[in-house]
């Protein structure tokens, strides 16, 4: 008995909480005078509470209750649908009315599902900017197209290999090809929304999830044209290989979390050298040098390029029956030679050839990092040559060393490990 009262108790708390945090916010809102609206502190408050009652006399409290609130929430939209055809508080009301149901029998779940309401709520002014002035019509395209990749195209996917070795699972490579996208597109947003004025670092590190090698032909091209930003441009191209490591281990985590395990190590020391590396190599007078860097100096125009992510899946997909193949007829030592030259294609592809062959029982997940190993040094083979070919020499042989680092802390951590 003592039990169920306390329960009740909580429940109740949280519910009467829910109604207190919404009323608040939608009696800041709703005005003075005429224009006052019909909900306010004390409404929502029994909304939430009569929400909370109905939950414990049963289906008939809840459908009487039910109907009230409806019936309110309609006769409030017709009071004031002149003056405001919005139907926010209306929908609140409602909403509470739920979450007030809900608090009886989940109070930690419906308490912060009143949270989320309320910060909604609270957050009009700030939404409506965003979505009217911030987001252009390019990037909520991309987001639905992200959206589609996630929802729709993947579980539609079988689940299975469908070669003869046992290589390409459709769903794995295209859950690979989402995750990618979505690293892309987090370090787009956060460009778009820190802006380059915090620092060609800042720039360099978020412009490496887009792409590690098209960052450091943008600093490249910022050295340049612009030779006093020589050292911030170098430091801020090494902080995108920061990027490269972490999306080397969300592959692992992506096809086979057990080589993330056996890399563990090399990845982190890796990240230690490139971040290092960077820090030293930053110009003393940091603090002002990225004032005059604009974003398409280091991100494209939109958060993803689909036909990139089309064609990352088909190298994925050509590199990992590559390496199947040839790993089936010459063993590790083929392995090893698909990923190295893969890796001057993309580093990511190869070591995601790797993964799938672990996550398939091919490769032991300790035999991963020598492949792993050659294909980013002839990545960063590729980076350099991209490095000398958009910044000059000064440019290129400033990148090396860090590079150089890169690939001998990671292959410290496998010594290690």
């Amino acid at each position: 008995m003592l039990s169920t009262f306390a329960q009740d108790a909580a429940g109740f708390s949280v519910a009467l909480g829910i109604g207190a945090l919404v009323g608040i916010e939608r009696e800041r809102s709703k005005g003075d005078g005429v224009h006052r609206g019909p909900a306010g502190l004390r409404t929502f408050l029994l909304i939430a509470l009569t929400g909370a009652v109905c939950q414990r006399l049963g289906t008939l409290g809840i459908a009487v209750g039910g109907a009230f609130v409806g019936l309110s929430a309609l006769a409030s939209y017709r009071a004031t649908r002149q003056r405001d055809p919005g139907l926010t508080t209306e929908v609140a009301m409602l909403i509470v009315f739920l979450l007030g149901i809900l608090a009886i029998d989940s109070p930690p779940l419906a308490g912060a599902l009143g949270v989320v309401v309320a910060v909604i709520l609270a957050g009009k002014p700030q939404l409506h900017r965003f979505t009217r002035q911030t987001l252009t019509a390019q990037e909520m395209h991309d987001a639905l197209l992200l959206a589609a990749a996630a929802a729709v195209v993947l579980p539609l996917l079988p689940d299975r290999t469908i070669d003869p070795w046992d290589a390409l699972n459709p769903r794995k490579v295209w859950m690979l090809v989402v995750l990618v996208m979505a690293i892309n597109a987090g370090g787009y947003i956060a460009l778009r929304v820190l802006g380059a004025a915090r620092g060609l670092a800042l720039a360099g590190f978020f412009g490496g999830f887009v792409s590690s090698t098209a960052t450091i032909a943008a600093m490249g091209d910022r050295a340049r044209s612009t030779p006093a930003l020589l050292r911030a441009c170098v430091s801020a191209a090494l902080y995108s290989n920061i990027a490269t490591v972490a999306m080397l281990g969300a592959v692992c985590v992506a096809l086979a979390p057990s080589m993330l395990q056996a890399l563990a190590w090399p990845l982190a020391l890796a990240s230690v050298a490139a971040l290092i590396a960077a820090a030293l190599t930053r110009a003393p007078q940091a603090g002002s040098t990225g004032a005059g860097l604009d974003h398409a100096a280091t991100a494209p125009g939109r958060p993803f390029e689909p036909r990139h992510a089309l064609a990352f899946a088909a190298i994925v997909s050509a590199i990992l029956l590559l390496a199947a193949i040839v790993h089936a007829h010459l063993g590790d030592a083929g392995l090893h030679a698909a990923t190295g030259v893969s890796g001057f294609a993309d580093v990511h592809a190869a070591a995601a050839s790797v993964a799938q062959l672990v996550a398939a029982g091919s490769v032991a997940p300790d035999a991963a990092g020598g492949p792993v190993l050659l294909a980013l040094i002839a990545n960063s083979l590729s980076k350099a040559t991209v490095a000398w070919l958009r910044g000059g020499r000064g440019y290129a042989l400033r990148l090396l060393p860090g590079l150089v680092a890169l690939c001998a802390a990671f292959a410290l951590g496998l010594w290690v490990a």
